[in-house]
């Protein structure tokens, strides 16, 4: 079984392809950027195409910052206690201390 072309696609890819790789599913548009410290949304999904010809042009902002993982924010890194080499325990209270009611 053959594949059509898909014409729009390939002008996409050889246009945009040196900042996004795109590819499609029948009713979305996708595009991931190729430079993952970019201070642009890092990936791109519409499913009207003039809307993501439009966002690959001028991509909304990113939605944090790069690389950074949710465990760093304070939340977190306030309530996570290093058990051992990469063994966190994420709770309200210190190890050390005994749970209410004992």
């Amino acid at each position: 079984m053959s594949r059509k072309r898909d014409l729009l696609l390939e002008l996409l890819r050889a246009y945009y392809g040196h900042r996004w790789s795109i590819r499609r599913t029948d009713g979305l548009w996708i595009a991931t950027a190729r430079d993952r410290d970019a201070d642009h949304a890092p990936t791109l999904i519409q499913p009207d195409v003039t809307r993501f010809l439009a966002e690959l042009d001028d991509p909304p902002p990113r939605a944090a910052r790069a690389y950074r993982s949710l465990l760093d924010t304070d939340l977190f890194s306030r309530r996570s206690h290093d058990l051992a080499d990469g063994v966190h325990l994420f709770t309200d209270r210190r190890p050390d201390e005994e749970p209410p009611g004992l």
